[in-house]
């Protein structure tokens, strides 16, 4: 054995014998360029952390401490246990007829017309998202960009001949009728996202299929669709949050409702009062926020699990 072979080949254990020269592992030092890219990373990753935990974090403790220790010392971000109280989430879940704020009926609705909203736009977006990318038609390169013009006018525009059309066909109040408004807004941007994930699976398992004996939606429903999930796992998640989230349309149709009010509605309501203290407008905004989190880590491993799976290997 060389000298330049022992001097860098690893000590092995005693009892053991020497590792081979193969497995050494050899760490070449960073220039500075890569340093100073990698604290900035560092530091831009630590600044958006905070500046996102921070606010929900002193959301969350405000919500859980009495409105006279909150006038007192308002900018405190920690509760003690003495004045712990989940007495803000009571009043905001508790219906309006026995006194609370009826947000459990809101969160209802919202997640009513959320998943009505995310399964039909899905659905219609799923077909025409196929069809851009993969049929043949006149104007097939501009058609995934026509369906984004709908979001060049500003929703307040589309809203008031809405609210006509509504008012004349007796549909104001009907939650249905409101997820209808949501799937035209969500499926033009829908079939813009799922168009490119579908450009990307290999044509040669779709002409296989077909050969096979599949029809066009066998081949949608046994190729494109397990092959996009993670696609449309995040596209309905994107949707999911727009509907729960929406305000300006449900404020139009749903406001001489209350029993129809969807979260984000009653959320509105607390803000605007007088009468509402602080800590209980924190905690509807806790109720309003927290489904969205919660959703978002559980399908993080569907999302994992599906961009893991490779669609040819070798």
């Amino acid at each position: 054995m060389s000298v330049d072979t022992v001097a860098t080949t690893p000590a092995a254990p005693p009892g053991r014998p020497p590792l081979p020269p193969s497995s050494r592992r050899r760490r070449f030092p960073r220039s500075r360029e890569e340093r100073i890219w990698g604290s900035l990373r560092v530091i831009a990753i630590v600044v958006l952390a905070l500046s996102t935990i921070v606010p929900f974090l002193y959301m969350l403790v405000l919500s859980v401490r009495p409105i006279a220790e909150v006038l007192l010392e308002p900018g405190r971000l920690w509760v003690s246990p003495s004045e712990f109280t989940t007495d803000t989430y009571r009043e905001v879940l508790t219906s309006v007829d026995d006194g609370g704020q009826g947000f459990l009926g809101y969160m209802g609705n919202s997640l009513l017309v959320a998943s009505v909203t995310v399964i039909v736009t899905l659905v219609a977006s799923i077909l025409g998202a196929y069809a851009v990318s993969r049929l043949a038609f006149r104007g097939r390169g501009a058609s995934g960009y026509l369906f984004l013009i709908v979001y060049l006018f500003p929703p307040i525009l589309l809203a008031i001949p809405l609210f006509v059309l509504f008012s004349q066909l007796s549909l104001r109040g009907n939650l249905l009728a409101l997820a209808v408004v949501y799937v035209a807004q969500t499926v033009p941007v829908a079939i813009y996202m799922l168009r490119n994930y579908f450009a990307t699976i290999p044509v040669s398992l779709e002409e296989a299929a077909l050969i096979d004996g599949c029809t066009r939606f066998g081949v949608i429903r046994r190729i494109s669709l397990p092959l996009s999930m993670p696609s449309l796992i995040a596209t309905g998640l994107y949707v999911f949050m727009i509907a729960w989230n929406e305000f300006l349309f449900a404020l139009l149709f749903l406001v001489e409702r209350r029993d129809n009010w969807t979260v984000s509605l009653g959320l509105s309501r607390l803000s605007g009062s007088i009468e509402v203290p602080t800590t209980v407008l924190m905690a509807g905004s806790v109720v309003l926020t927290v489904p969205i989190i919660a959703l978002f880590f559980l399908a993080e491993r569907m999302l994992v699990e599906g961009l893991t799976s490779g669609a040819e290997k070798g």
